[in-house]
């Protein structure tokens, strides 16, 4: 069944390897992203090309003002929204340690990974709900694209490892208010991911991982990522809400 999705952050990294398994499955998609539509045109039309139907919302997800008018272009093209992928997600502009955090820079990184993913989640949910109760066979999810910064603390980014333990967290208590509705909300917690965020740090991590950091000998790509979350938008896992989904190689397994 074909839905209609939203991605924040889609237009690179994760969140374009998700679009894109997405559109190879024939879904239309509503990609968010803070660039301007003629700097991701080219992204835009490689979507289209695969196969689905693609609308651009630009806008920042930690300003109400922004996500208002992103679902706005989202309805007035679909009409309605089934799916929200929360992928917009930032690092801290410059990593410090945690005993040198400034405040500016923990609320930028909560506001964009944390506070507006929240918000938008609630409005998407409300939206859902009221389309759930005209007709009961709507098929909805939202997904949560957290990270192993969950669990695993990074002293020289906290304010990052704190926003997507709130994020865990957010996953659960929308899965316990949506459950009545039928409506699952997942969690999905990449490892290392070769995209532009790991890019100034990948040298050290390929190291790592030649070391035996993770269980499979290699740095995981975004359509790793893509493939779990097209499996929760499939409907293949209705039972499971609240559920986490690892995509790390097997990093975090304890081993002796």
């Amino acid at each position: 069944m074909t839905k209609n999705v939203l991605i924040t952050g889609g237009s690179r990294g994760i969140g374009l390897g998700i679009a894109k398994e997405l559109a190879r499955m024939g879904h239309n998609l509503a990609i968010n992203g803070m660039r301007s539509p003629e700097r991701v045109d080219d992204v835009i039309q490689d979507l289209k090309r695969l196969g689905a139907e693609v609308v651009y919302c630009q806008g920042d997800v930690s300003s109400a003002e922004d996500r208002k008018m992103i679902l706005e272009t989202v309805l007035n093209v679909y009409g309605r929204l089934d799916v929200l992928v929360n992928n917009a997600g930032v690092g801290p502009a410059t990593r410090v340690d945690l005993l040198e955090t400034t405040e500016q820079s923990y609320n930028r990184v909560m506001g964009i990974n944390l506070q507006g993913p929240f918000f938008l989640t609630q409005t998407v949910a409300n939206h859902i709900v009221e389309n759930k109760l005209v007709n009961g066979e709507v098929e909805a999810c939202i997904i949560n694209i957290s990270s192993m910064s969950a669990t695993h603390a990074s002293i020289n980014r906290g304010e990052y490892c704190l926003s997507k333990a709130g994020m865990s967290m957010m996953t659960k208590l929308f899965a316990t208010r949506l459950g009545e509705y039928q409506i699952p909300v997942y969690e999905v917690r990449p490892g290392i991911i070769e995209t532009d965020m790991t890019s100034g740090v990948l040298e050290k991590y390929q190291k790592l991982v030649d070391e035996g950091l993770t269980v499979e000998p290699r740095l995981g790509r975004p359509e790793d990522v893509g493939r779990a979350v097209s499996a929760l938008i499939k409907g293949d896992f209705p039972y499971a809400t609240g559920q986490i989904v690892m995509v790390d190689g097997g990093l975090t397994i304890p081993r002796l």
